[in-house]
């Protein structure tokens, strides 16, 4: 358990490759020589990374002491009516906890999916019981010792508020919540923008799940342009959009929790990651 926050980004930033990199096994060396520890690999598209390289990755990763989450693909979908869908989704789940034990990645950040014709608390039900048998089944085949993190999302129509998320964390304790700043942002219509709206996020997280989970949450961070729809765009924090990250870290540094923020900027998601680090560590060199 780290005794700080990490931080890093999700998948690779556009400086990485405009230094001439092409494969993401050279990530966390880059990483540590951008003095950042955190890197989320990205399965969002589908799980097809093999084992070779994964293996590979976690070594690096491990030589430069860069911890490693992995987005799982976006096609899951806990909700559906669809048995094949379903099915789909049990092995989107498998695949990427194996792919997670491969590299020595310690938690899976995924999309609960969306309602479909359901209600949302009736969609709700058939999620937590889908879920729960996804759990089963990777304890089955000894596939633990990873979290599985839902994630706060960010348009209407999809699940994943943060009662919905907090609701399938208390499950197991092998579920954390992803809290998504930009995506509550969002899909609030512009709420999380000071020290006391974060704080309440966090709170609610300690009321459900304890305080070491809400000491040891998974983040994701980026402006987000929205509609009344919800999430529209990811930009960067040279852009003229929220949530601003000040209050948040400043939150992160007075609680004295240990995060892991996986940044989300459209581009300059390690820059933006390293800008919020080093607002973090000089508010806590205040205390």
């Amino acid at each position: 358990m780290s005794t700080v926050a990490l931080f890093g980004p999700a998948g690779n930033p556009d400086a990485f490759y405009n230094a001439g990199f092409k494969a993401s096994v050279h990530m966390p060396a880059w990483l540590a020589g951008q003095k950042l520890g955190a890197y989320e690999y990205q399965c969002s598209r589908g799980v097809h990374i093999g084992e070779e390289t994964a293996r590979m990755l976690g070594e690096k990763a491990a030589e430069y002491d860069v911890k490693l989450s992995i987005h799982a693909p976006y096609y899951i979908s806990l909700a559906t009516e669809d048995e094949l869908i379903a099915a789909n989704t049990t092995n989107h789940f498998l695949k990427s906890l194996e792919a997670a034990r491969w590299m020595g990645a310690d938690r899976i950040v995924f999309h609960i999916g969306g309602p479909g014709k359901l209600e949302r608390a009736n969609a709700m039900q058939r999620v937590r019981e889908r879920f729960a048998r996804i759990l089963e089944e990777a304890e089955r085949r000894s596939l633990t010792g990873v979290y599985l993190a839902p994630e706060t999302m960010g348009k209407q129509n999809q699940l994943g508020t943060l009662p919905e998320v907090l609701s399938l964390c208390s499950l197991s304790s092998r579920v954390i919540p992803a809290l998504d700043f930009g995506h509550l942002h969002a899909v609030s219509g512009g709420r999380y923008t000071t020290f006391e709206e974060y704080e309440t996020v966090f709170n609610q997280v300690e009321e459900q799940l304890g305080t070491a989970v809400a000491a040891n949450v998974h983040i994701h961070f980026s402006k987000i342009e929205f509609t009344k729809a919800g999430e529209k765009r990811h930009w960067t924090f040279k852009d003229p959009f929220g949530p601003p990250h000040e209050a948040l870290l400043q939150l992160i540094a007075a609680k004295h929790y240990t995060p892991r923020v996986i940044c989300e900027s459209a581009g300059t998601q390690a820059e933006d990651a390293a800008v919020m680090q080093t607002y973090y560590l000089s508010r806590l060199e205040e205390r």
